[in-house]
């Protein structure tokens, strides 16, 4: 069956009186459905648990979003058994057969666009526009990877010898564990099992503690799509209670997990521990934040600049692992720049996300807390030019915050904040931006703003990350466009929204036929 070619889905326009109308209802509906309860999903099977985790909402937090049944080991050990399986036919569809159910799920996603927004409203803090881009990313995963396995399908073209066929294949690997992140609760969690799937694999699905009803949404959609049962299996629960279980288990083949590098670097070690009687050695694919930065020449448009560090620093309230928390700013046009920042950072409006307000509630008290306490780290460290206000009577509302003059040793300048903090520091030139740059563990994205080429093509050899912007926003990549994914302790190095990305969960075998 023909595909159209690969498109881009294009943000919708939230201020058209029509489309405005469509979303208040949808928050309104979605509203009358809050606190309901969502069970285990294991083999198709909808599974209540006694323990249940209350998800709320971090604009209102003490308003209960849903309760979510929480699974533990005898729940993941079913799982397990339901994704084997499920396996044996899954694996043998044809990659187009298996594609067909993410158009259908992407077309599903579009038609439930505005409903989808209200729920990452409700459980994430996110405002229209971060949760409109999040739902246009999942439903191009969904795409991209369906057209790219249809792709994969065909394999590789060898050398061809008298009198024998040769063929490289691409086959499953197995059983896999999907552990997703919060701040993306719809984007990552798709593009994760997707990925996995549709090249064959089944899965144990788990989902962040803190998010994990826009998940189940998740789980409705692949269900309304025809995902046989036991291909996706939903256990959300505890990482202490049952991720190190699920991670460990013998007949798990790989892990797939974006979120903390903490966490991502003990799932690493505890994956590639063998555990006796397993046949294969585990595969890993991590995605685990960063620490990245704008760097600005004297030759920049400045007023670009200033806008590409407050969107990069400030948008979803600086819960991105792509969010550009560090502006290095040449010495000439370093008043100039601060200036330019604390003017476009003032203007942003702190809310609930209900009123599209630009800055929403961090995810929970425990991120409030962390996030003050860098804010009081980075008074000492530099000089507080905006911000710094906190307010958590309602929700968990930190007002953006700038802190100038910091030194490239600094915590802000080299320390994960994940929040709306914002350190800057001066330099002398691009060479020694690049430098103060790369002064951390991380390696995810980055950004430069210059008007001049040897700079750009000093960069671009120099400056240490996967994804790197000129004159542009370090955040925001596309899938197709700009895949996404760093390296160093930002993660295993592979690039989502890309072929390359779907051969993480498929291994090669050749087929020598003489005749």
């Amino acid at each position: 069956m023909p595909v159209a070619p690969f498109k881009n889905d294009a943000p919708t326009d939230w201020g058209n009186p029509e489309n405005k109308e469509e979303l208040n209802s949808s928050l309104e509906f979605v509203k009358t459905e809050l606190g309901k309860e969502y069970p285990l999903v294991i083999g198709g099977r909808e599974i209540s648990t006694e323990h249940k985790l209350a998800s709320y909402n971090p604009a209102l937090h003490n308003e209960v979003v849903g309760y979510v049944c929480q699974a533990g080991k005898d729940d993941i050990e079913t799982a397990i058994t339901a994704a084997r399986k499920a396996y044996e036919s899954w694996s043998s569809a044809t990659f187009q057969e298996r594609a067909l159910h993410l158009f259908k799920a992407a077309e599903i996603m579009k038609r439930r666009k505005a409903e989808l927004i209200a729920w990452q409203v409700y459980e994430a803090g996110k405002n229209w526009t971060e949760a409109d881009g999040e739902i246009n990313e999942a439903t191009d995963f969904l795409e991209m990877y369906g057209r790219n396995a249809i792709k994969l399908e065909q394999g590789q073209e060898l050398v061809s010898l008298p009198g024998i066929e040769n063929r490289l294949e691409y086959k499953p690997l197995g059983v896999g564990a999907i552990i997703s992140p919060w701040n993306f609760p719809l984007a990552i969690v798709t593009g994760m099992t997707v990925s996995a799937i549709v090249t064959g694999n089944t899965v144990l699905l788990k989902p962040a503690s803190l998010t994990p009803v826009v998940a189940a949404k998740f789980m409705e959609i692949m269900h309304e799509a025809d995902i046989p049962d036991g291909v996706i299996n939903f256990v959300p629960g505890s990482s202490g209670e049952m991720g190190d279980y699920m991670v460990a288990h013998r007949d798990i083949n790989f892990v797939s997990f974006t979120g903390s590098k903490e966490v991502g670097l003990r799932i690493d070690e505890v994956a590639h521990t063998r555990i006796p009687d397993q046949r294969w050695i585990k595969r890993v694919v991590a995605e685990m934040g960063g620490k990245n930065g704008v760097v600005v020449d004297e030759s920049a448009d400045l007023d670009a600049a200033a806008d590409g560090i407050v969107t990069s620093a400030f948008g979803y309230q600086g819960q991105k692992c792509s969010a550009g928390s560090r502006a290095i700013i040449h010495e000439n046009v370093y008043d100039v720049m601060v200036n330019k920042i604390i003017e476009r950072t003032q203007a942003l409006q702190v809310g609930s996300g209900n009123e599209n307000n630009a800055i929403g509630p961090v995810i929970d008290e425990k991120a409030f807390k962390k996030i003050n306490e860098y804010v009081e780290i980075g008074k000492n460290e530099g000089i507080l030019v905006c911000g710094g206000d906190s307010d958590d009577t309602e929700g968990y509302y930190i007002t953006p915050t700038v802190i100038k003059d910091v030194t490239p040793e600094s915590r802000i300048m080299k320390e994960e904040i994940f929040g709306p903090v914002l350190a800057i520091c001066k330099v002398a030139n691009v060479e020694e931006g690049v430098e103060v740059y790369n002064n951390t563990e991380f390696g995810l994205t980055g950004a430069l703003y210059t008007n001049k080429r040897d700079q750009i093509m000093y960069a671009r050899q120099k400056m240490d990350c996967g994804n790197l912007f000129f004159n542009g926003k370090c955040t925001g990549a596309l899938v197709g466009v700009q895949p996404f994914g760093g390296y160093y302790m930002s993660g295993t190095g592979s690039k989502t929204g890309c072929m390359d990305y779907l051969l993480n969960f498929v291994q090669a075998k050749t087929c020598a036929e003489n005749f």
